[in-house]
């Protein structure tokens, strides 16, 4: 018994030696910095602005690449962060630039956005 015990414990531990770093984000912030750069003058654009079409390229690309929650989760970090050093950033059009550009993201695109609450929603059929 002590000893099924002891290999149960052992199976445990290289599970989760193995599946950790499947859990980690496979996106980095030059991938999301690449993205959304041709978004930079839209952000800082007066309200009601349209992005360029590059821009919601972008947008789209970094949604498509984003497809588990660390992804999405390190994807709302690098666009937090970048939001936070663009100069003269207008927040209405950087809340607003998902839906000009015709998609949905599970966050608001903002320097005070929680991305710890980001989780991809499964849908059981």
């Amino acid at each position: 018994m002590a000893r099924s015990m002891k290999l149960a414990c052992v199976a445990l531990v290289i599970c989760m030696v193995v599946i950790a770093p499947m859990a980690e984000a496979a996106l980095s912030c030059g991938t999301v910095s690449a993205d959304m750069a041709p978004c930079v003058t839209y952000l800082q654009a007066p309200n009601n602005a349209s992005p360029p079409p590059p821009c919601c390229a972008g947008v789209k690309k970094l949604l498509a690449a984003a497809t588990t929650t660390p992804d999405r989760q390190a994807a709302c970090n690098c666009l937090k962060s970048a939001a936070g050093s663009i100069p003269k950033l207008n927040t209405n059009n950087a809340a607003a630039l998902p839906g000009k550009c015709g998609v949905s993201i599970p966050y608001k695109i903002s320097t005070s956005t929680n991305c710890n609450t980001i989780k991809i929603l499964v849908r059981v059929i």
